[in-house]
């Protein structure tokens, strides 16, 4: 049969990054598929007699390697296919160069209020917007060049000889919802365990179908690439192994 496309992959979890089995885990799909790849093979061990070729072959250890490259990032293969962690409702975000001006009388203050009633959550700099230079922060007290933040409250205090100043203020914050955004707290785990899941992938063209389907893969690699002009395109790696029956799973073809 021939095949044409990038086809479409599924994962379902199966195990947390602890090891702990997954109750009624919801699959995920792979979305924006650019591209899939499959790398099933073997060690072959060779037996030589007198003569230049080899009288037996034997199969020894096998290995089925994927590549998956799709333009969506998601949490839910970030967190449960990857990490294995819980994904938790809400917003954490950096807000970059947020344009503001210095008061032009006392108390020559900035006060951050973020974004869907967000709480601040860190200073990220200042920078002057008239010469593109970064200011300093100092802890109190700051002069020309110079501010200082509450962290606590998001209040940015400058000089007064800066009064007027045109600033751009960078700064993290986080916000509570309760759809939508979601965050991963990525927690140091004990080597050994990973997290598993249940690897599906369908190709359709010219009416035939080609399946294939992993009981148990755990993934490797996780790239996210970034450029400056063009679309990020992660690639997420992994692996396929033995259930617990000692089945990897099956390939099912129209020919």
């Amino acid at each position: 049969m021939k095949v044409f496309g990038s086809g479409i992959l599924f994962g379902t979890q199966l195990t947390d990054a602890t090891g702990a089995a997954v109750s009624n885990p919801t699959p995920v799909q792979f979305g924006t598929m650019q591209d899939i790849s499959a790398d099933l093979s073997f060690e072959e061990k060779l037996l030589y007699g007198s003569y230049q070729m080899p009288i037996a072959i034997g199969r020894g250890k096998g290995k089925l390697q994927f590549k998956a490259k799709n333009a969506d990032i998601n949490s839910a293969i970030v967190g449960d296919l990857f990490f294995g962690l819980a994904k938790t409702a809400g917003i954490k975000d950096i807000y970059p160069n947020f344009p503001a001006s210095v008061p032009a009388s006392t108390p020559w203050t900035v006060t951050i209020a973020p974004p869907n009633t967000g709480t601040f959550v860190s200073d990220q700099g200042v920078i002057n917007a008239s010469t593109g230079l970064p200011m300093t922060r100092v802890a109190t007290g700051p002069t020309t060049g110079q501010y200082s933040v509450n962290a606590a409250t998001g209040v940015y205090t400058f000089a007064t000889a800066d009064a007027n100043l045109a600033i751009l203020i960078s700064y993290e914050y986080s916000a509570t919802s309760t759809a939508g955004p979601k965050y991963i707290n990525i927690s140091n785990q004990l080597m050994g365990y990973a997290p598993t899941f249940r690897a599906a992938f369908d190709i359709s063209y010219g009416g035939k179908n080609a399946t294939m389907v992993l009981n148990n893969c755990a993934s490797s690699k996780l790239t996210l690439p970034f450029k400056n002009d063009d679309f990020s395109i992660p690639e997420f790696d992994f692996s396929a192994f033995a259930d617990a029956s000692n089945n990897i799973g099956y390939i099912a073809l129209s020919e």
